[in-house]
């Protein structure tokens, strides 16, 4: 199994029971180091350091804190057990350490952090460039010839590394995208909640911005991604003429990657539609309906005051209508019957007949007088059956004399017409061998 197989990821993780403890301190605490490191372009951080920026976080959260040099140390040390930082110095013990962040803490920094939503200009920027580079690709693909060293540097490492990272950018700002619409549902059950019926203009323009925003970006998605797959096709096919199986397998993957991300603009504006007319059915139907709430407020009260004052609905049963129809003299018509009869005939005798078998004998017999042809066999014997069964017979015959006689193959076989509505390929037989 390859090392992102799924089965042995969760084995590994289960195994090494890996958990995630953030306290609200603790997520403050790494998001100054990396506005720190960030700002004045440190690699690391020396003992010290992470000190004093925990007791100036500390102050800001919590104020008036006990012991901060303590906590200090406990929260570096929790943070060390979660792989969110590494210590880099390899003193051990003999002197104060020196701390880097992870990987995985730089990853949840930048999610609060980074506000990278996509939107149409972006999109714009990232598409454009990654086509620029795979038509860059496809231009060395094209002259990389056998030569493999150009095929890696030129081909296939481009494609894993910058290619992937572009199409990474995409679908980091399309989940940034999908956090602000979850924000944008949110906003709009807030605004419903507070002011009901003020709130409606805002919840229009809301979803008419957004549901523009996702028309604009599956545009762009939707003729990019062609392009993008028509590149990489070439891309691939070139690498498979040139018969090097590596760049096949990585283009094939970017091509799976592309058709996700055509996926998620399709998926995203599905799903928007069926929320903006369910939000416009809810606008229309109920608030609209009851600006003042009175209704839906009474309705609430009922339903609370139920278990105290239980209400039922009844339903008064109203009597059908009468309709006086003049009366019709009906007439019995009788029956339509039919005399018996019986249909079933007496057995009859019949002579025992075994056409297939006298095929046989007279295929043996026109050999026997010299016929050295298949059609020529055919017309003997079909001389001697029924026309009913003149079709049947002619397979039957070639069935004869290819398992009993000997035959000589030709490249080009003639058809022969036999009578006035049957034709077959002729056989010759091979008389070198003799009959059997």
């Amino acid at each position: 199994m390859s090392a992102t197989d799924p089965n042995r990821l969760i084995a590994g993780l289960a195994r090494d029971g890996i958990t995630l403890d953030l306290k609200t301190v603790d997520l403050c605490f790494l998001a100054a180091l990396y506005l720190r490191a960030d700002r004045a372009a440190l690699a690391s951080f020396e003992e010290g350091q992470l000190v004093d920026m925990f007791e100036q976080v500390l102050e800001v959260v919590e104020p008036g804190a006990d012991s901060p040099r303590k906590r200090a140390t406990h929260s570096i040390q929790r943070l060390r057990e979660q792989r969110m930082m590494a210590r880099v110095d390899g003193a051990g013990l003999v002197k104060a350490g020196e701390y880097t962040l992870t990987r995985l803490a730089a990853a949840v920094v930048e999610y609060f952090l980074a506000d990278e939503a996509l939107t149409r200009e972006s999109l714009t920027l990232l598409t454009g460039t990654l086509r620029a580079q795979l038509a860059q690709i496809l231009s060395d693909a094209k002259g990389a010839a056998d030569d493999g060293e150009a095929w890696r540097l030129r081909v296939i490492a481009p494609l894993r590394v910058t290619v992937a990272d572009l199409i990474q950018g995409i679908e980091r700002r399309q989940r940034g995208l999908d956090a602000q619409q979850e924000a944008v549902q949110s906003e709009i059950a807030e605004l419903l909640q507070a002011d009901w019926f003020g709130a409606v203009d805002r919840c229009q323009a809301l979803l008419d911005t957004t549901t523009s925003t996702l028309k604009e970006l599956n545009d762009v998605l939707l003729h990019d991604a062609h392009h993008f797959v028509a590149l990489l096709q070439d891309i691939q096919t070139t690498a498979s003429v040139s018969g090097n199986a590596e760049a096949e397998e990585v283009a094939q993957r970017v091509i799976e990657q592309v058709d996700r991300i055509a996926a998620w603009g399709e998926g995203r504006q599905r799903s928007w539609s069926g929320y903006y007319q369910y939000v416009h059915r809810y606008l229309r139907d109920v608030v609209r309906l009851d600006p003042d709430r009175a209704l839906s407020q009474r309705l609430r009260d009922q339903i609370g005051g139920w278990p105290g004052a239980p209400f039922f609905t009844a339903v008064a049963a109203s009597a059908p209508i009468r309709l006086l129809r003049p009366l019709e003299a009906r007439v019995d018509r009788p029956a339509v019957l039919r005399p018996r009869e019986d249909r079933e005939l007496e057995p009859s005798l019949v002579a025992p007949s075994d056409l297939f078998a006298d095929i046989e004998h007279h295929v043996q017999a026109a050999v026997a007088g010299g016929a050295t042809h298949l059609a020529g066999i055919t017309a003997h014997v079909l001389a001697e059956l029924p026309p009913e069964i003149h079709y049947p017979a002619i397979g039957r015959v070639a069935e004869v004399v290819a398992l009993t006689l000997p035959l000589r193959t030709d490249r080009e076989r003639p058809w022969r017409p036999l009578r006035d509505e049957l034709e077959i390929e002729d056989w010759v037989l091979d008389q070198r061998e003799g009959c059997s």
